[in-house]
Parts: structure tokens; C-alpha cells; sequence
């Protein structure tokens, strides 16, 4: 039984507990939530050491950091650092997009030493596999498609992106319309160019009640992926990104009617102005399921920044209903990024989703606000560190610019203003 068939049942899940405890919310309301769909808990029945996150409606606002081996660099140990580096920079999903080296191997790895959800995209495995044995991406089968994904679920992934809404309609609103960036989703463009080459429909579309089958065996949610997502300002919000989301949240339906739980993915680069209407389209369309997003992305211009560009949109989509945010490292659009890149790209996105918690009145963001505020007026260092989204960092610079003595800080000294009015007030600290 998954999580989604529990709460159907009206069952209140051991798991769905722990949910409950950690987001400060009632374990009715979480039973709600995923009942209705609009919290989904992914949670492979296989994931041995996982601890549950809940994403979605009326919860924290959730952070993925991608990692995984790449033809240029296949060392699986290097990922596995990265991935320490992510979870101790607080990521609450991790996803595994090894295309090089064993990628069984990794996956593997990964989930065996990940505590909080993984999540995979199938289909980059089945091209990998293609490539190999075949000499072309676009000679794997239907059944190759579906054997990935039974194999990866097996594994205890509990989440997979699966590009179902990218159908012969969508392509052809691609084609019709035109678009100055085309494709920029990797899983997309493999989808697009296997229907071209075979002439027939998207398999994970003709074939949605066979991955329903597998997902629900194992309990994974299905992250319906974006494959139309706009990779610059000059593509977002047009016909073959709302018809793929159309298609998608009429999967949802499907999916949630199987007892599977199902989230949508959502766009890459969308100028300011579009962010909010983006959001309230997927709620409506996909009837409240969470929305999973990459950035958005607001200016093309910024390469070694976008995690900064990222968080920008970040902030204003999670605010407007977005309940994941898929980080974004400062070597986005340039190259694999490093660990430290890894741990920056972490810490960017769950300021961007606190800053949108504190927005939405989550339970538990205003306290830690507070509390920070009042330590900073008590002049109390190590808990100004302590309460940090990054202490390291914290740390770190105020080692670097103070001595250990100094009750205030190099940039007032003498002429601290908390110092300076309590002492007018009378005021302790």
C-alpha cells in the first residue's frame, strides 16, 4: 500500500508521524494533504535509511541538490562527497543524474548513504545504455524505458522525473510556434528525438498505466518532468510549456486515482513578471499538486551567478505556491559543478526558501527569524553562529575578522548602535 492509498484509506502512516513532527503541523492536516494530493511523501518502500520529507501544501519549502558522474568525469567517489557536502549543507532531496562510469554503482551508493529522499531521471540511463550498446540514444526500446525504471525503483529511488507530457501535441506547438532556445531539457530532448525517429508516441504517455504499475509497487512518486521548460526569458509561458502542463495535470489525476503520488516540475528561465502567473497556472491546472521548480531563472545574462538568479525567482515562486526548489550552483550553464559549488547552491536555495516560508507563515520560520534577532541584540556570537543557515561560513568570517576578545564586531568597533542604545536605554542585553 503507498503512502497515497493509506491516507485514501484514511490510515495514518508511521511515516506521515514523522512528517507531521518534523513540519510542526497536526498528523490530520498531513493525512489531508496527501489524501487530497497536495502533499505528496516520497518514500521507496526499498530506502532503508531514509527519513521521510513531506513536499508540498502548507509545508516548509523544500531544497533538491542534483549530483552525479559525467562522461568527463566518472569518479563515483567524487560524487559521494558531493553528496555529504549537500546534506551538510541541509538539502532535504538529493538527485542522482549519473550518466558515466557504473551508474548502477552509484545509484546504489547513493541511496545506500542518503538519508533523505533520491530522486532519478530513467530515461538518462536508458540513453546511456543505447549509446553503448547500440551506437545511438535513439535505439532504445519501450521495454528498455520501463526495465530502467523497474531497476531504479528496486533500488529504493523515491522520486523519478519522467517526461510523460512531452506527446506528439506538444511537439508539434514546439514546431508551430517556434522558440529562440528550443529544448534545453536534457530527458526532453531525448524523448523528442526518439518520437521523431520511431514516428510513434511518447511510451511513459501510451504506456502511463504500466508506469503507474511499477511506481506503485514500490511507492515511488513520480515527478512529472518538464520537457518544454524555457531554457532563456524569451521562451517562457508559451504554447508548448501550458500544453505540456495541461497533459500533465491531467496525469496527476491519473496518477492519484492509481493510489500513486505525483508532483510536476516546472520552468527553468521565466522573466520577474511571469514568475507569479506561472505559479498559479500549475495549481490550477494540476489541482494543487505540488510544483517542483528549477530556479526560475530570471536573466540570461548571468552565467557563475545563477545561483543567485535562481534564488531571486526562487524567493517570489515559493511564495506564490512553489513547494520544492531544485538548486542552482554557480556553475550552472558552464560546466559539472564542484563540492564547494554543490554546498553553495544548497544554502542559496534554502535562503530563497526561507525567505518564501517566512512570506507563507510556515510554522517554525518567524521563531528562527526571532530568535536570531535577539541574539543579535544580546552581542551573542555563538548563537548569532548557531542559529546561521550556514554556520560554517559564519564562522568562518567572523574568525577571520575579529579577535576572540571583541564583543562587537570590525564593522562598528566602538561605535556599535546595539551597544550604544541599550546603554542610552538602560536596557540589558
Amino acid at each position: 500500500m503507498t503512502q497515497l492509498q493509506a491516507a485514501q484509506a484514511g490510515r495514518l502512516t508511521q511515516v506521515m508521524q514523522t512528517v507531521a513532527r518534523e513540519e510542526g503541523r497536526t498528523e490530520e492536516y498531513i493525512l489531508q494533504g496527501v489524501a487530497e494530493g497536495t502533499i505528496v511523501i516520497p518514500a521507496n518502500i526499498n530506502h532503508q535509511n531514509l527519513t521521510p520529507r513531506g513536499i508540498g501544501k502548507g509545508l516548509r519549502t523544500k531544497v533538491n541538490a542534483n549530483i552525479g558522474t559525467s562522461t568527463r568525469y566518472p569518479e563515483l567517489e567524487y560524487e559521494l562527497e558531493k553528496l555529504q557536502a549537500a546534506l551538510d549543507a541541509g538539502a532535504d532531496a538529493v538527485m542522482d543524474l549519473s550518466t558515466g562510469g557504473d551508474i548502477n554503482a552509484a545509484r546504489r551508493q547513493v541511496v545506500a548513504n542518503c538519508p533523505v529522499p533520491v530522486g532519478t531521471v530513467p530515461i538518462y540511463q536508458c540513453a546511456v545504455r543505447a549509446q553503448a550498446e547500440h551506437g545511438a540514444l535513439v535505439q532504445m526500446t519501450a521495454d528498455d524505458m520501463f526495465q530502467v525504471v523497474e531497476e531504479q525503483a528496486q533500488d529504493g529511488v523515491d522520486f523519478m522525473t519522467i517526461h510523460c507530457g512531452v506527446t506528439w501535441e506538444a511537439v508539434h506547438r514546439l514546431r508551430q510556434e517556434g522558440r529562440v532556445g528550443d529544448v534545453v531539457s536534457r530527458g526532453g530532448s531525448f524523448m523528442i528525438g526518439w518520437m521523431i525517429h520511431h514516428e510513434r508516441e511518447n511510451p511513459f504517455y501510451a504506456g502511463y498505466d504500466r508506469l503507474l504499475e511499477i511506481a506503485r509497487r514500490y511507492d515511488v512518486t513520480l515527478s512529472l518532468g518538464d520537457g518544454f521548460r524555457p531554457g532563456c526569458l524569451a521562451d517562457a509561458t508559451d504554447r508548448s510549456q501550458i500544453q505540456e502542463l495541461i497533459i500533465m495535470g491531467e496525469l496527476v489525476d491519473r496518477a492519484r486515482a492509481a493510489g500513486v503520488q505525483a508532483m510536476i516540475e516546472g520552468p527553468g528561465h521565466v522573466p520577474y513578471d511571469q514568475i507569479q502567473a506561472n505559479m498559479q497556472l500549475q495549481k490550477r491546472l494540476c489541482h494543487g499538486a505540488p510544483f517542483y521548480v528549477l530556479g526560475p531563472v530570471v536573466t540570461d545574462v548571468a552565467p557563475g551567478y545563477d545561483h543567485i538568479t535562481a534564488a531571486i525567482g526562487g524567493t517570489l515562486a515559493a511564495t506564490a505556491g512553489a513547494d520544492f526548489l531544485c538548486y542552482v550552483t554557480p556553475a550552472e550553464h558552464l560546466g559539472l559543478p564542484d563540492r564547494e559549488e554543490v554546498r553553495e547552491g544548497v544554502v542559496t536555495a534554502r535562503i530563497a526558501a526561507h525567505a518564501a516560508d517566512l512570506a507563507k507563515g510556515i510554522p517554525g520560520a518567524w521563531e528562527w527569524d526571532l530568535a536570531m534577532a535577539k541574539a543579535r541584540r544580546e552581542l551573542d556570537w555563538k548563537k548569532q553562529i548557531a542559529l546561521a543557515i550556514d554556520p560554517v561560513k559564519a564562522r568562518q568570517l567572523r574568525a577571520a575578522k575579529n579577535s576572540a576578545e571583541e564583543e562587537t564586531c570590525t564593522m562598528c568597533g566602538e561605535y556599535c548602535a546595539v551597544k550604544i542604545v541599550c546603554e542610552a536605554l538602560g536596557k540589558a542585553r
